[in-house]
């Protein structure tokens, strides 16, 4: 049997195991009646954290609303440290961060299961003509040693790093993957991934870093979106590359819950049901996110899934 079948097969076997808890489970929320006597939930969801996770979560967030029309799905894209912070202090159901949990955040009660790998794409103007960069250029660039396109064979233009707030899942990452953290030097720091996206395209010689998503590769073709991505070390940023472990910059997508998912209401569970399905795992490769071929293990960790199986 294929990787990709067994990680279906197990998405079936998980729902059903999600669906089986909920049966006969009474949660705060009001249930109506189908025609047919099933039970049919009701209520609210609160979700909050990563704008890298914009496109997945609002479309999981409408699939699950046509499936469950009387639940209402509503999403803050708030940044990483605050999905968790508002997840923990129980102001939102479930948080969603682009990046791995701290050992504080998971001492008080965070727990987090990946729902996509997702890569993290250099982008530059569309008129620098440079169009490959190293791991070592990239760490001297945001940390200031290198300051001049013509010092990469580009023109004689000055770079303009631009970055992501303080608390961005996508700003850690990037800074924690190429060993750089807090000796960043930032022309502007953004707060989200739209904002560093318009930044890149109106400022002449910038330089900066979003989700593999923000990036349309027909936009990139056509350059409507007047920016160009850079390959890293000779890698091309695609999704291919980062399923397959080639690609530096990946990182995991992962939803939060404050303790452990057995213990969550029933549409906290009905929702991840719903993301681990087959038509969950079509939303995320949709929405241009690598979905592992092998099963994602519901346990808190940091990445958090595991394919050896």
């Amino acid at each position: 049997m294929g990787k990709e079948r067994r990680g279906r097969l197990r998405g079936a076997v998980l729902c059903a195991l999600l669906l089986g808890s909920l049966a006969g489970c009474a949660g705060p929320q009001a249930e109506r009646q189908r025609d047919g006597g099933a039970a049919y939930p009701s209520g609210s969801l609160d979700l909050a954290g990563s704008s890298s996770m914009e496109k997945l979560t609002d479309a999981l967030a409408e699939g699950f609303m046509e499936q469950y029309p009387d639940v209402a799905v509503t999403v803050q894209f708030t940044g990483s440290s605050a999905g968790i912070e508002a997840v923990v202090n129980g102001s939102a159901d479930i948080g969603n961060i682009s990046r791995n949990l701290s050992e504080e955040e998971t001492d008080r009660g965070a727990r987090a299961y990946v729902v996509a790998l997702d890569g993290i794409a250099v982008c530059v103007d569309s008129a620098n003509p440079v169009t490959e960069i190293t791991e070592r250029q990239l760490r001297d660039i945001f940390t200031g040693k290198i300051r001049n396109w013509a010092e990469l064979g580009g023109g004689d233009v000055p770079i303009v790093p631009i970055g992501r707030e303080a608390g961005s899942g996508t700003r850690e990452t990037f800074e924690g993957l190429l060993g750089i953290s807090g000796r960043c030097t930032y022309g502007n720091e953004m707060d989200s991934t739209g904002a560093v996206m318009a930044r890149i395209t109106s400022t002449p010689g910038a330089i900066g870093y979003v989700s593999f998503d923000a990036v349309s590769i027909e936009a990139e073709k056509d350059k409507r979106n007047n920016v160009h991505t850079l390959s890293l070390d000779g890698v091309e940023p695609t999704i291919e590359n980062v399923k397959e472990g080639n690609y530096l910059l990946s990182r995991p997508f992962l939803m939060v819950t404050h303790g452990e998912l057995s213990a969550q209401s029933e549409l906290v569970r009905l929702w991840f049901c719903y993301v681990y399905s087959e038509e969950g795992r079509s939303i995320a490769e949709k929405a241009g996110l690598a979905v592992p071929d092998g099963s994602f293990e519901l346990k808190p960790a940091g990445i958090g899934y595991d394919d050896s199986k």
